[in-house]
């Protein structure tokens, strides 16, 4: 896989492009994906997939809660995973969102030998959004491509989009989250210097220092793995503000089930796969110790179903 930046240095040779920010590249965003790369390949040509960094909705609203799905790395890992040849990332900037859908068009067209571009029916872009899939049609004869509009996938009887995987995580429904993602929903997140904080109430916690811009599920208990050194560890998750423990900040940290080697600042997965209980307050630490001991168990059998 090839990963370029912006409209500079795209492979030679047909290019199928597919368009979108694929924020958490959801089963819908494979599809597409996959279905571009069967026909570049069938014309010997090479599928590429587009993101942006950062996602647009963090230069155009920077005050807006957690969003995230995917850091930029993992995205692209995510759409090679998914099908692509090439991954183009196009910095995104107040710059970058004031082009016209003339300039962006003309840009893309003009990256390489662009045979078809590839967009989802609802897919609006430049500025204010005044570009759509009718402005591509109209573009392709003057410049050489076919648009084809990729149909939707939907779960449940509805359209999966990353709209939905958000608020899924929101309600702290991870299983459905998961569903709709194709793999169950995780996070990067740095080792804390001085971690394991928990080790008074016999449960010695990891503390994770997670990108402020990802999402992070409904405070509460889960069942999770931890990806450490490439190994996979069982643990217990809590997504709180540690309310018996006096704390402030909305916090990630880990419990694990089994001996794990780690040290501060590295970087570690935290992958939720069930959610177990809300979060809530215990008058004493004894008690929290209690219930945690009762999490421990639950979340063994979670992980073993």
């Amino acid at each position: 896989m090839t990963v370029v930046h912006d409209f500079e240095a795209w492979p030679r040779g047909p290019l199928f492009v597919t368009v979108g920010v694929f924020d958490g590249v959801h089963v819908g965003h494979r599809e597409v994906i996959k279905g571009t790369a069967e026909r570049a390949h069938a014309q010997s040509g090479r599928a590429i997939a587009t993101t942006f960094d950062p996602l647009p909705i963090q230069v155009l609203a920077p005050a807006a809660p957690p969003f995230g799905l995917s850091d930029i790395d993992e995205r692209a890992q995510l759409l090679q995973d998914a099908g692509a040849d090439d991954v183009v990332i196009f910095h995104f900037t107040r710059e970058f969102a004031g082009m016209t859908p003339a300039e962006f068009i003309q840009r893309v067209a003009r990256a390489g030998d662009v045979r078809q571009i590839v967009v989802g029916k609802d897919f609006q872009f430049g500025h204010d959004r005044a570009g759509n899939v009718e402005t591509l049609i109209e573009a392709g004869p003057t410049f050489g491509f076919e648009v084809f509009v990729a149909p939707p996938v939907r779960a449940d009887g509805e359209v999966v989009s990353s709209t939905r995987v958000r608020n899924a995580l929101i309600a702290g429904d991870v299983t459905s989250a998961a569903r709709l993602l194709g793999r169950p929903y995780s996070v990067r997140g740095t080792i804390a210097r001085g971690s394991e904080h928990g080790r008074g109430l016999g449960f010695p916690a990891i503390d994770l220092a997670v990108p402020p811009t990802r999402l992070l599920p409904r405070d509460g208990i889960y069942a999770m793995t931890l990806v450490i050194r490439g190994q996979r560890i069982r643990a217990v998750g809590s997504v709180s503000v540690r309310p018996t423990l006096g704390g402030a900040d909305r916090t990630l940290e880990a419990f694990p089930l089994e001996p794990t080697p780690h040290t501060s600042d590295e970087v570690i997965e935290a992958v939720f796969v069930r959610r177990l209980r809300d979060d809530v307050r215990f008058a004493t630490p004894a008690e929290l110790s209690e219930q945690i001991a009762r999490d421990v168990a639950a979340a063994r059998q979670a992980l073993t179903e």
